[in-house]
């Protein structure tokens, strides 16, 4: 019996986590991608949905949420895949969508697109200083004979389902430490996070991509926002009265580096200051 836990303890210590950032979020689509990650890593990938329009600038939400996944899984071993590419004109600029590439936080590697602002509030924060880009038709004939057979090398290079053939391979090639073929993306070719709304609570709360020493936040102090009018820094969301709006550091970020939320008591700060992903943060 102490072996048998033993072995319990072993397997859960050593198990690797898994989670799917991807605007793919469809019940149907969801299924397929979360299977195929499963059938390669034996363990079950956490899915977080991003909302796929066209109208917002959602890559913020998904590079966002990245940060926040880093920060829950403190540097464990495991693996992040994300994937937003532009719905838009913007797309047209690639041969067949936006590239993939990777990098390493500490023990968790990151399998992402690259386009857009996807990568910035990482590098906003230093997680990442270069990104190792893959090219999907010499990667795929690297493979080709010795870990897919022909059809599926030829096919991948073509599939419009990236995301589901092409990323969670190449994610597990790169995690069992194979030479798989890529390019050095320099980190300038990341573009800068605007200080913004990135996201939306289902309270309304506003998540920002602002640090409180960009604004000059202090507690008790009152700061004038564009499109928001004066608000007090408060410490807490507790410490916030009823029906009133404040700007609150948030729970959201790494370390000591948290972004700055702001919040209505009771109320929806989204309905209230009719905000959305994308609005600007700007100190008047």
């Amino acid at each position: 019996m102490r072996q048998f836990y033993f072995l319990f303890f072993l397997h859960n210590f050593f198990q690797m986590f898994i989670t799917i950032i991807t605007d793919c979020n469809d019940t149907h689509t969801f299924g397929r991608q979360l299977t195929r990650a499963a059938s390669l890593f034996d363990s079950v990938p956490i899915p977080v949905s991003i909302y796929g329009g066209f109208d917002e600038p959602t890559d913020l939400e998904a590079g966002f949420s990245l940060i926040d996944t880093l920060d829950a899984a403190r540097g464990h071993y495991g693996l992040v895949m994300l994937n937003k590419a532009p719905r838009s004109g913007k797309a047209k600029k690639w041969k067949n969508g936006t590239p993939f590439g990777y990098f390493w936080f500490k023990d968790t590697l990151i399998v992402s697109t690259v386009d857009g602002y996807v990568l910035s509030v990482a590098k906003k924060l230093g997680m990442v200083d270069e990104v190792k880009l893959f090219d999907i038709p010499t990667v795929m004939n690297w493979a080709k004979g010795s870990l897919l057979d022909e059809f599926d090398a030829d096919y991948i290079i073509n599939t419009q389902f990236r995301s589901f053939e092409f990323m969670p391979r190449v994610a597990k090639w790169v995690f069992d430490k194979l030479d798989v073929p890529f390019e050095i993306m320099p980190i300038d070719d990341i573009v800068q996070a605007p200080m913004c709304v990135a996201v939306i609570d289902n309270f309304g709360n506003l998540k920002t991509t602002v640090l409180p020493q960009e604004i000059g936040f202090e507690t008790g102090k009152t700061i004038n926002l564009e499109g928001f009018g004066e608000l007090i820094c408060y410490d807490r969301l507790k410490d916030l009265p009823n029906g009133e709006s404040g700007i609150i550091i948030g729970s959201s970020g790494y370390k000591e580096n948290r972004f700055i939320e702001i919040m209505t008591q009771g109320q929806s700060a989204k309905e209230k200051f009719n905000a959305k992903i994308g609005t600007l943060i700007k100190v008047v």
